[in-house]
């Protein structure tokens, strides 16, 4: 039965539960260097756009980018001479130039080659910028075939970037700059699960 108070309002807890506690799902947020590479593999396997598909996600991991970042990657950032890509960040994070390595440049240049005359990177078929929803489906249907356990979505791939470059030993102040995070909290996550530093702990 409801209480009330002198002036016969209702009592104010009643209308305060306290939340419901979630549990734990015991499932990964980031996807491990293995199973990136799996997933670009069974990319490249399936469908008519293999190629695209394998190289959107080499570059989703590689520098960090969110799906709405990727949809909108133009040529234009891309310095195919002095091998630069140059990163613009949403959610008000600071923008950045990357460095690019053989494996994305020779991605780029056969994308370039089979979709040639557009002004986004990741293109359709009918040379419109990739939707985000399609990218959650590619990246999805990869997962499935790579028999990556659970349902593998893109930001794991943000992830995953962040937890390789903390794992290599890189200082948390680059990375924070590499990912275009505004605020330091958003990049410790990766280091605290770096597990070389623990390795002194025990010597047998």
């Amino acid at each position: 039965m409801l209480q009330t108070t002198a002036t016969g309002s209702f009592s104010a807890k009643f209308f305060n539960p306290p939340p419901i506690k979630q549990s734990y799902s015991g499932a990964r947020e980031y996807l491990r260097p293995d199973e990136v590479k799996a997933l670009i593999k069974a990319a490249k396997n399936v469908g008519r756009h293999g190629v695209r598909d394998a190289a959107m996600i080499l570059l989703m991991f590689r520098h960090g980018l969110r799906t709405a970042e990727l949809v909108t990657l133009k040529w234009l950032s891309v310095d195919f001479i002095a091998g630069y890509l140059e990163v613009q960040r949403v959610k008000h994070g600071h923008n950045s130039v990357h460095p690019l390595r053989s494996p994305e440049l020779r991605a780029l240049r056969q994308i370039k080659r089979d979709y040639p005359e557009t002004q986004y990177v990741f293109v359709s078929e009918r040379k419109a910028p990739l939707s985000t929803r399609s990218v959650r489906h590619i990246v999805a249907r990869a997962g499935r075939l790579a028999g990556i356990p659970g349902r593998v979505h893109p930001h794991q791939l943000r992830h995953a970037c962040g937890y390789y470059l903390a794992t290599s030993g890189q200082d948390t102040r680059a990375i924070q700059d590499y990912l275009g995070h505004r605020n330091i909290q958003h990049t410790v996550p990766y280091t605290q699960l770096n597990p070389s530093r623990f390795e002194s702990f025990w010597t047998d």
